[in-house]
């Protein structure tokens, strides 16, 4: 039995997982779907990307959890993989679901042209509200899920998305799944292009949108069981 963290990406908590976990749990694993701060129902605690890290690290050791899987969607990479090198023999694998991926002293805005995310910050209080449904067009997503993430996401922390990682060595050393959706592009991000040519790493691709706990949880579920048993 492995123990699956799953930590979804901007706006999102820990619902966001919701028909991915029953597959998890039917293939006999624990699972621990979790919200960070400043999101959904801790949308009120103040947070920066030292806090989504410790986040994740607090919660693996408060369970005493081992055989860790660590998976990570979108933005939360960025946390989800400084929070694996820290938990050290604990971790079996992170899985990062077409998500941003670590480098040290680089933020998530500094991986790609973020312009727009740094103007609506600015707009905002220092958040980044919810992208508007069309944003979700050609994605797989049907009317109610788009609804629901547009509803139910929360204003993301700007912090989180401004501070750089900390790495003690390059994010290709750990033993890793990269799970690229299709119908958000091809090509990974260059940072996870390099850490592909890494033995330690292997690609898995999806055909659909950057949603996939949403638009394909049944598969989505049966690739995250079947990257925990890569050796």
């Amino acid at each position: 039995m492995n123990h699956f963290v799953l930590v979804a990406g901007a706006w999102l908590g820990a619902w966001a997982w919701d028909e991915v976990v029953p597959g998890l749990r039917e293939a006999g694993h624990d699972v621990h779907a979790l919200t960070l701060g400043g999101l959904a129902e801790k949308k009120d605690l103040p947070a920066g990307q030292r806090t989504h890290v410790q986040d994740i690290v607090g919660h693996v050791e408060r369970h005493d959890l081992r055989d860790v899987v660590l998976v990570g969607h979108s933005y939360s990479g960025i946390p989800v993989g400084q929070a694996a090198e820290r938990i050290g023999d604990r971790l079996r694998r992170v899985v990062f679901v077409d998500s941003n991926v670590p480098v040290d002293g680089r933020s998530f805005l500094s991986g790609f042209d973020s312009d727009d995310v740094r103007q609506a910050l600015d707009a905002n209080a220092g958040c980044w509200p919810p992208l508007p449904p069309d944003a979700y067009a050609g994605q797989e997503l049907t009317a109610e899920q788009i609804h629901r993430i547009v509803t139910e996401g929360t204003p993301h922390p700007g912090a989180t998305l401004t501070e750089p990682a900390v790495l003690r060595r390059p994010v290709g050393e750990l033993p890793a799944t990269y799970v690229k959706c299709l119908l958000d592009g091809p090509e990974p991000p260059p940072a996870v292009a390099e850490a592909l040519k890494s033995e330690r790493w292997e690609l898995v691709e999806m055909d659909t949108g950057h949603w996939p706990m949403f638009s394909r949880p049944r598969e989505l579920a049966r690739i995250l069981v079947e990257s925990a048993a890569v050796d």
